[in-house]
């Protein structure tokens, strides 16, 4: 997908009939991650982060760099752009933000702003990163017109208590990526195929 067909479908008003996320809707806790689109000699893609196998909450989980918003940040694309330079080594004066996608609501009280910037350089993934290594196993890259393609995904309704709502998953090269992370995906997905 070229950066210039993405920015034709994303800048347009948002439609969101229904939000993959709206059961928690008590989410209180801010957080932020980001999406970063690295343009490559094939399209842009996407930079994922696997979460290192030994943390206590969601350790070995495909995520996108990204944490809790702190005290001391500016907002919560400071927060997306801090994070995502202690994970993986992103410069934040090599990143330009593009926008951001609606706060998704997580079952674990968070409320998450998906925060799209690109690489202006563009970056070789993932020789050019430097790995937290408390914090990532794995850092890769998707190519974005596969995540923007509604036949790369399948749901789960899953119940708990009297909610019953989806998970998506979506599997690329033995990665399988799901839950938020996916949630997140599935907003950004529906849009610009909405405009497209």
């Amino acid at each position: 997908m070229k950066e210039e067909d993405f920015l034709s479908a994303f800048n347009q008003p948002w439609l969101i009939d229904k939000d993959v996320s709206e059961p928690f809707s008590k989410s209180k806790r801010p957080a932020a991650v980001l999406i970063c689109l690295n343009p490559t000699d094939n399209g842009l893609t996407v930079i994922f982060t696997r979460r290192a196998s030994h943390l206590k909450h969601h350790g070995g989980q495909i995520s996108f760099p990204g944490g809790k918003a702190e005290d001391s940040d500016m907002g919560l694309v400071h927060t997306a752009f801090r994070e995502a330079e202690e994970e993986i080594g992103l410069a934040p004066e090599d990143l330009k933000v593009i926008g951001r996608l609606p706060p998704f609501r997580t079952i674990s009280g968070f409320s998450v702003t998906p925060v799209i910037a690109k690489h202006q350089k563009g970056v070789s993934v993932p020789n050019d990163l430097i790995l937290d290594a408390n914090e990532v196993g794995e850092a890769f890259e998707v190519p974005l017109a596969f995540l923007m393609d509604k036949k790369n995904y399948f749901v789960q309704h899953i119940s708990r208590g009297e909610l019953e709502f989806p998970v998506y998953y979506i599997t690329h090269q033995g990665h399988v990526i799901w839950g938020a992370t996916a949630g997140m995906l599935v907003h950004l997905r529906d849009h610009i195929l909405f405009h497209h």
